[in-house]
């Protein structure tokens, strides 16, 4: 019974998207472990050639600013043709507003690069946006103050700060950037997550079933398949924005 009603009545909808056919989830495993301090730059030579394909319509999600400048330094010199716009140069409604336009009026596609204020408000319905990557699971940084103090929390307490905070919070994290993807009936698209430890390690599981229920990409020629066919849609349907 819901707290605080009496006799209520309950009604469940079932979700209005197939995620099964409108969205993939392909993990890369061509890059340097999330953990080298190449696996940016690599990442953004790597989403480069995708976004040129897509003209845009890319959403780049990153767990540091560190990797935000490098990434927006990388694909700037990559993808001139594009507008790679990055968080901290403007305002959020007014980078949002930019990327939302997409290609349309004659302007550039546009490859949004942002951090963690990005990760959860930002609706982009439609083919403005069709691929979403984040560059590593997005763990609680352990320095900071906060994280401390709820991790000795949890020793105290005979708990394990990793499995009893910093992977719930990577899981929340993970599929409100994963949510980022889908907003409409008739989208379609892409999540890459970057960092193989969501598929090689024991604590991934518990992260992929926090995910929604993408179909898998299992290689590379998979995901190509995949592009391909977005690449086609934005060709016939001629929308390159909500």
């Amino acid at each position: 019974e819901p707290r605080g009603l009496a006799r209520a009545r309950i009604l469940r909808l079932p979700s209005p998207f197939d995620l099964q056919r409108q969205a993939a989830l392909y993990v890369p495993r061509s890059l340097p472990p999330p953990t080298d301090a190449a696996h940016s730059a690599a990442l953004g030579a790597w989403v480069a050639p995708v976004a040129a394909r897509l003209q845009g319509r890319t959403l780049v999600l990153t767990t540091s600013l560190r990797a935000l400048r490098v990434l927006g330094e990388v694909l700037r010199a990559r993808v001139p043709e594009l507008q790679v716009l990055v968080q901290g140069e403007g305002t959020r409604h007014g980078l949002m507003e930019r990327f939302r336009q997409g290609s349309s009026l004659g302007a550039p596609g546009c490859v949004l690069v942002a951090s963690v204020s990005f990760w959860e408000g930002v609706d982009v319905p439609g083919d403005a946006l069709q691929l979403v990557v984040i560059d590593k699971l997005p763990f609680p940084v352990p320095t900071d103050p906060l994280v401390q103090a709820h991790a000795q929390r949890l020793q105290q307490a005979g708990r394990s700060p990793f499995r009893d905070h910093a992977l719930p919070e990577a899981a929340v994290a993970l599929k409100q950037g994963a949510g980022r993807l889908i907003r409409h009936e008739t989208d379609e698209g892409i999540l890459v997550v970057a960092d193989t430890r969501l598929l090689d390690r024991g604590y991934g599981k518990r992260l992929l079933v926090a995910l929604p229920p993408l179909r898998k990409l299992g290689s590379e020629e998979e995901f190509h398949e995949a592009l391909q066919a977005l690449v086609t849609r934005a060709s016939t349907t001629g929308r390159s924005c909500p």
